[in-house]
């Protein structure tokens, strides 16, 4: 009988932060349920026989004239304001066009919109957000055109940050959340200025995770950070109610995000940790050509499956010219809480063989436990409400190792192996 290598010189207590609480997100507008008393019964009938009439964003976008630029005096259309509305089904998205300056006296506007389009028939849920216009670069001499007609370069974003990483994997339920929040909040109690930001637009996991439920606050013309765990958050999920879906285009996604990271009043940090969301997608592209990364951290469970994802990650990275910092392999192991036995449900040693033979650092084996489970479920992560727990000690041996590669640390740099 194999036995865990590693005891818990003490278990996690019960934990009740954060426990059955929502995040107050601004409210979707729902259509309320119909009430037909009994005379109407006839009309009910004939009603639910026919089938709902497609929205029309043509129809949606007249409604809107009934409301007022706060500037001009003019209706939103023609005051051109409304950069577009976007159908599916039920689901109703605007975009709001405005500028830094203006987007307090636009809240009430984009408020209106929502409560305008919700109560059209056939739409089931509104989001409407502000859109932000970029102002023109200043004047410049003229310059000789690339002879490619390339674009400049757009600034970096998080410039004031000393190293940004991402926290990667090139599939979902590898538990790449779970160990981003818990790598930050571990950089955090070594004394570091870190930032947490949540890129997963579609399946944001920080308010939960970390216990949050409030939004943020807006000072001038940046949203300031929420504060949790010793480290500065922010997340798509604390501007939305928790269940509401981002059913958003690539654009879209990319434009949130940048707006997260330049129009967020992050301050000078240390280290800035990016969950990703799992893939190679926008999101991984617009970070990579918007942002100096400093390094990327690849998380994969232990069976070929995953491996597999995994290795397009560490890919796509690698022609993005972002270093890959290591493997993490999370899932590692199952250490039975009662005797101790340890069993490999998903095998063991994966990532440690698919680190070696990519050439890259293998950062660490990260358990399967209850007590990281039940922590993040209760948005207190592990690493801090129990920091003497061996799960807590194998985040902590990971940041460690990730802030010692950052400042140089002895071990290799990744090598691009051709294949």
């Amino acid at each position: 009988m194999k036995a865990c290598s590693l005891r818990s010189r003490g278990r996690a207590g019960t934990i009740g932060t954060g426990i059955g609480r929502t995040p107050r997100g601004r409210h979707i507008g729902v259509a309320a349920p119909l009430h037909i008393d009994h005379g109407q019964k006839v009309f009910k009938r004939m009603s639910t026989s026919l089938p709902p009439e497609p929205l029309i964003p043509e129809l949606l976008r007249e409604a809107l004239r009934d409301i007022a630029d706060p500037v001009t005096g003019k209706d939103i259309v023609t005051a051109g304001l409304l950069e577009g509305i976007e159908v599916r089904g039920g689901l109703v998205h605007v975009s709001l066009l405005t500028d830094r300056q203006r987007a307090p006296q636009m809240e009430p506007v984009r408020v209106a919109v929502e409560q305008r389009l919700s109560r059209e028939p056939g739409v089931r849920n509104v989001s409407a957000v502000l859109t932000a216009h970029k102002p023109p670069p200043p004047e410049a001499p003229a310059a000789a055109p690339h002879a490619h007609g390339h674009a400049p370069p757009r600034p970096q974003l998080l410039a004031d940050v000393r190293a940004v990483v991402a926290v990667a994997s090139g599939k979902g339920g590898v538990g790449k959340s779970t160990v981003a929040v818990n790598l930050a909040v571990s950089l955090a109690m070594m004394g570091l200025r870190v930032g947490l930001l949540d890129a997963d637009i579609y399946g944001p996991s920080l308010p939960r995770m970390l216990g949050l439920s409030r939004k943020p606050a807006v000072r001038g013309d940046r949203m300031v950070p929420l504060d949790a765990w010793g480290l500065k958050a922010m997340s798509i999920g604390f501007l939305v109610e928790e269940e509401t879906a981002m059913i958003w285009r690539g654009p879209m996604v990319m434009g949130a995000l940048e707006q997260m990271m330049g129009q967020v009043a992050w301050g000078p940090l240390d280290i800035m940790i990016v969950d990703m969301p799992p893939g190679t997608g926008d999101a991984q592209l617009t970070m990579a050509q918007r942002v100096a990364l400093a390094g990327a951290v690849i998380v994969s469970t232990p069976q070929d499956v995953a491996l597999s994802d995994a290795r397009r990650g560490v890919r796509m990275f690698e022609r993005t010219r972002v270093p890959v910092l290591g493997l993490v392999e999370n899932m590692s192991y199952f250490c039975c809480p009662n005797c101790n036995h340890r069993a490999e449900i998903f095998g063991h040693g994966g990532a440690r063989a698919e680190a070696a033979r990519l050439g890259t650092e293998f950062l660490g084996e990260i358990p399967l436990l209850l007590d990281i489970r039940s922590s993040g479920d209760a948005g207190a992560p592990v690493a801090a409400a129990a920091p003497d727990s061996v799960a807590a000690q194998a985040f902590s041996a990971l940041a460690q190792r990730v802030w010692a590669k950052l400042q140089g640390g002895a071990a290799a740099g990744p090598r691009i192996v051709i294949d």
